[in-house]
């Protein structure tokens, strides 16, 4: 049976949850990052037009679009509003794969039986926009790689089907900047033999192509023609969660990077007891005034409690800060990350200590994280940027 894979897509999602926010940024340019030293996190289409791209310094984005208007963006909000489009999602697919914060994978191959697949998915997104206000682009075809793309080719607020017959006729003429894997060295590296458009990258032979750029080459070559086994996968395991913090001045106040440290912990262990995670590596990471970055990491027996991991993490911190040199941007991550609960046999405490963490959290969930934190951390990071989607959630 012919298969039937839809990519969904929230529109520029960072900017769209602000606008719900301030119906004022509709039809202005708009910036989320953070901070003059920050970066690009994302920005709404109108800025795009004068050339702002993610990942580009705030500073020159300004500079390209003075008039922009930088929101530092809320991760909290964000992480909720997904969440919420996913469980829509989720209410009417047979098998979805959140690929990130604002994708997600559908299978619904088979549902044209019963129901007409395009007519399906057009209503799915519908009703995510209805519910959620927020725009949604999608495209139906016959595997991933070719929905993706089809998706990046629809946007803004598009609909698109690519049948079977229709695929290397969509594909050919676009951009090999186009297909999901090809990064900027590697279209460099194809560029320069006179390779920038998929027709000609699917007609040239595989082997030449794997000579050229090593083992993804048959993948690669796959992707041009069209061609993508890959299942949609219901769940896919995280494998870390981090935080990181950039200074608006680089500091060596070890008061103050401490303090962050002990706030940085103890945001993340409420996101692992509220997701119901336990970690055993603990790494920090530290950039210095001319970017050199330095990271070093340490086990831990499996846990959530952040008075245990930040006395792990400080520990690092005083191992690897030895330079006395300022430093731009600290950050924490827990990798190794299995499922699990807060368990009085996972501490050397005392039973009143799971309860005082069973209380912070309740305080914490119901009134908000910053209601309550320990007197050791600081209430608010200067320009935090927080990683969840290192092999997203579901």
């Amino acid at each position: 049976m012919e298969r039937a894979i839809v990519h969904m897509d929230l529109d520029t999602f960072f900017v769209s949850c602000e606008r719900l926010k301030n119906s004022e940024l509709y039809g202005s340019p708009v910036i989320i990052g953070g901070g003059d030293r920050g970066v690009v996190a994302s920005c709404s289409y109108e800025a795009r037009y004068y050339g702002v791209r993610s990942a580009m310094p705030i500073k020159m984005a300004l500079r390209l679009c003075p008039e922009a208007k930088v929101i530092k963006g809320d991760m909290e909000m964000y992480s909720q509003l997904s969440h919420t489009v996913t469980e829509i999602i989720e209410e009417q697919s047979p098998v979805v794969e959140k690929a990130s914060i604002d994708e997600h994978y559908l299978d619904i191959t088979g549902m044209d039986r019963f129901f007409g697949a395009y007519r399906w998915t057009e209503e799915l997104a519908q009703r995510v926009t209805k519910e959620t206000g927020l725009p949604i682009s999608f495209a139906l075809s016959v595997n991933k790689t070719v929905a993706k793309i089809g998706t990046g080719e629809a946007k803004p607020i598009g609909r698109k089907q690519i049948e079977a017959n229709s695929v290397r006729p969509f594909l050919n003429p676009l951009s090999i900047r186009k297909i999901p894997m090809v990064g900027d060295s590697t279209f460099q590296l194809l560029s320069r033999i006179g390779i920038r458009q998929i027709h000609t990258l699917a007609d040239m032979p595989v082997e030449v192509l794997q000579q050229m750029i090593g083992k993804n080459g048959l993948d690669l070559w796959k992707k041009a023609n069209g061609i993508d086994s890959n299942p949609v996968q219901a769940y896919s395991e995280r494998k870390s969660i981090s935080t990181e913090n950039t200074f608006s001045t680089d500091t060596i106040d070890l008061v103050k990077l401490r303090s962050i440290i002990g706030s940085m912990v103890e945001k993340l262990a409420y996101q692992l007891r509220t997701e119901q995670w336990l970690t055993s590596t603990v790494v920090i990471k530290l950039r210095y005034a001319n970017f050199d970055t330095e990271t070093r990491q340490c086990r831990v027996a499996y846990t959530s409690a952040d008075h245990t991991l930040s006395c792990c993490a400080l520990e690092l911190f005083d191992k690897l800060y030895n330079r006395r040199m300022r430093i731009r941007l600290i950050g924490v991550r827990f990798t190794n990350l299995v499922r699990g609960s807060l368990q009085i046999n996972l501490f050397e405490d005392t039973q009143e200590m799971v309860a005082l963490y069973q209380a912070m959290d309740q305080i914490k969930t119901r009134f908000g994280y910053d209601k309550v934190n320990r007197a050791g951390g600081v209430k608010k990071l200067e320009n935090p940027k927080f990683s969840k989607q290192e092999n997203p959630e579901h």
